[in-house]
């Protein structure tokens, strides 16, 4: 009984500590096909002086912050954010946590591989009203990560201003579905469930 008792506890413990845990979990499917953007649509343009690209990956003994310093993209808007569409690209050199040593290693073929897939790229390929945990909408896209492309869908809240589009998310998605496989140690186990972040906000 004691046994179980401290199994239980330390299984409630790790849960607790897991940042992932009370995130929407992105859908993941094969790649979807990709129309071409609106040509009567407005650009609003996305960039880090008004953006964030942020994640947090854990492990068993805690976790770490990190994000992408470069990145752009734009926004297609076409009178409605369900008629438009969002792509984004973020280069993996980038990428910055609060250590110097695991910036380094997140840039390793342990992880990205930043020398061999020195991008990644999101493109939406469909955006609908409504979503999870009170969300406005749902979007779903095409996530190029590590050479892999998947089709994914999280929810987001899109806000519409006539000079600026604005889009917030969080949510997680499991490394392992792109080819992310590195565990740790073995008394330090890195979780496969990693939380994304946005906060866009993206200006003619």
């Amino acid at each position: 009984m004691t046994r179980l008792i401290v199994i239980i506890s330390a299984l409630v413990l790790l849960t607790a500590c897991d940042p992932a845990a009370d995130k929407q979990r992105a859908v993941t499917s094969n790649a979807a096909p990709v129309t071409a953007a609106s040509t009567a649509g407005e650009k609003y343009r996305i960039s880090p002086p008004t953006s964030k690209i942020e994640f947090i990956g854990s492990k068993v003994t805690g976790s770490h912050l990190g994000s992408f310093e470069k990145f752009s993209g734009e926004i297609d808007y076409a009178g409605a954010p369900e008629k438009s569409r969002v792509s984004i690209t973020m280069e993996m050199n980038s990428v910055k946590t609060e250590e110097a040593d695991l910036t380094k290693h997140l840039q390793t073929p342990d992880f990205f591989d930043v020398a061999k897939f020195p991008q990644s790229t999101f493109v939406s390929t469909e955006i609908k009203s409504g979503g999870d945990k009170g969300a406005s909408h749902t979007i779903t896209g095409n996530l190029t990560l590590h050479g892999v492309t998947k089709s994914i869908t999280f929810p987001a809240t899109i806000g519409v201003a006539p000079d600026a589009i604005t889009v917030e998310s969080s949510f997680s998605i499991n490394r392992k579905d792109f080819g992310i496989n590195y565990a740790g140690a073995a008394d330090n186990l890195i979780r496969n469930d990693v939380v994304l972040t946005l906060h866009v906000r993206a200006t003619k």
